[in-house]
């Protein structure tokens, strides 16, 4: 697969991402925000719950499952990710936690999305 086509895809699956998070009755806060520790795909709020989000979109298995994908290292990673976020801000919100939107895009049909809640 070209880096131009996992790009299309890794953004097509955050939008499924952040249209599933709303439709849920979360706000998305922020997208793909960035700093020196990497990535953060979303920033959303889950009532009182400050939530980061971790997007995996695949349209096949052969590297393994979307949830196979996050490792303990990348967990640790969200985790100092999530503490950059909230370091460059006044916002000390009462309760964090670390998601991961998997969204698996099949041959035919609409999107399949998985919402794991507090994956770290």
């Amino acid at each position: 697969m070209t880096y131009a086509r996992n790009k299309a895809l890794g953004s097509y699956g955050e939008g499924v991402a952040a249209r599933h998070l709303t439709d849920a009755g979360m706000v998305v806060l922020e997208r793909n925000w960035t700093c020196r520790f990497g990535e953060i795909d979303i920033v959303a709020r889950d009532g009182d719950t400050l939530v980061f989000v971790e997007v995996k979109t695949r349209s096949g298995t052969s590297h393994g499952t979307n949830l196979e994908a996050v490792t303990q290292a990348k967990a640790e990673r969200l985790r100092t990710l999530a503490g950059a976020w909230l370091e460059g801000r006044a916002i000390r919100p009462p309760v964090t936690r670390i998601d991961v939107v998997a969204v698996q895009i099949p041959a035919k049909g609409p999107a399949e999305v998985r919402h794991v809640k507090a994956v770290a």
